[in-house]
């Protein structure tokens, strides 16, 4: 029950907001011009801001479990590859192609992956999921612009000018370049500076769901059905089953095993929605599938800790 309770508690805040921003619209507090203004400042301004935050604040003396990266760098270009195939067989319409290729391989980490890992292991855990929000975030953004560049509506064919142009131009690849350097060279920002790049940060994950929870219509699901389906058995399913018992075998367990339970099995990330939208995405798939992840994720990931945490691996 515990284990279900942290579930709900990590997963509750992200439905209350979706549910603000879903009634901040019906009541026409914002149209819709609005809405998409704010979700054009969430990804140029805030997003990148946050990314460079995470990577800022993370420790150099955190511990480094090379094992851990090396698997899941190849388990995540794995499950990029893999879907990468899959949406090209299961829809002929690019915008939806790489919503979905994101699905695929893009969890909500950054936003679930201390908090879970810190309950199923302990307050004093949390050195290596540090680390590893610098590792998962950058791979996680870099191969969702390539996704999200490839399959642009209109093109036909890969464009590789265009997709590298794609890539280091992203406002989240920036921030995510630019924390890394301060990252690596220990670089620290005068306190004053410090701590306005710590509040703007906070703004970004709550602006973001308020914004996705604005663009939910119920009257889409029905059309995207198989896509929600595949896309959210996937990545709260499939992946995890594919990832988790070869780690387990290789002998991950603890604090590594609960980061990959996260990287595999949790939900898709939030911030995929901006992006979505501002690079030509199908957004109210991507809406739907981030709110039907969150959802379902409540069984399967306590399923997961109950199995494992029962067999003793936590």
């Amino acid at each position: 029950m515990e284990s279900l309770k942290l579930s709900f508690e990590a997963i509750a805040p992200i439905f209350i907001l979706m549910l603000l921003g879903y009634t901040l619209k019906k009541l026409k507090v914002a149209d819709k011009e609005g809405f998409d203004t704010v979700n054009r400042l969430v990804f140029k301004v805030f997003l990148p801001v946050l990314l460079f935050y995470n990577l800022y604040k993370t420790q150099t003396a955190s511990v480094i479990d090379v094992k851990l990266i090396l698997y899941t760098i190849c388990g995540v270009l794995l499950t990029f590859i893999i879907g990468y195939f899959a949406v090209l067989k299961l829809t002929q319409e690019n915008k939806k192609r790489g919503v979905m290729l994101q699905g695929f391989f893009r969890a909500n980490f950054a936003i679930l992956g201390i908090p879970l890992v810190n309950y199923i292991c302990g307050e004093n855990a949390g050195g290596v999921t540090s680390f590893m929000v610098a590792v998962v975030v950058p791979l996680f953004n870099i191969l969702a612009v390539v996704a999200l560049e490839r399959f642009r509506e209109g093109r036909t064919r890969l464009n590789i000018r265009g997709l590298i142009k794609g890539v280091v131009t992203n406002p989240l690849i920036i921030g995510t370049m630019i924390g890394l350097v301060f990252f690596f060279f220990d670089l620290r920002l005068p306190k004053i500076l410090e701590n306005s790049v710590r509040d703007v940060s906070a703004i970004a994950t709550p602006l973001a769901i308020i914004a996705l929870g604005a663009e939910f219509a119920f009257g889409g699901v029905k059309g995207n059905g198989k896509e929600i389906a595949v896309v959210v058995l996937s990545r709260l399913v499939f992946v995890p089953l594919l990832f988790i018992p070869p780690a387990i075998a290789m002998g991950i367990s603890g604090e590594s095993l609960a980061c990959l339970l996260i990287t595999f099995g949790g939900p898709i990330a939030v911030s995929s929605f901006s992006m979505s939208q501002q690079m030509g995405g199908d957004e109210n798939l991507s809406a739907q599938t981030i709110i039907a992840s969150s959802a379902l994720c409540l069984l399967t990931l306590f399923l997961w800790i109950f199995t494992l945490s029962s067999i003793g691996l936590f």
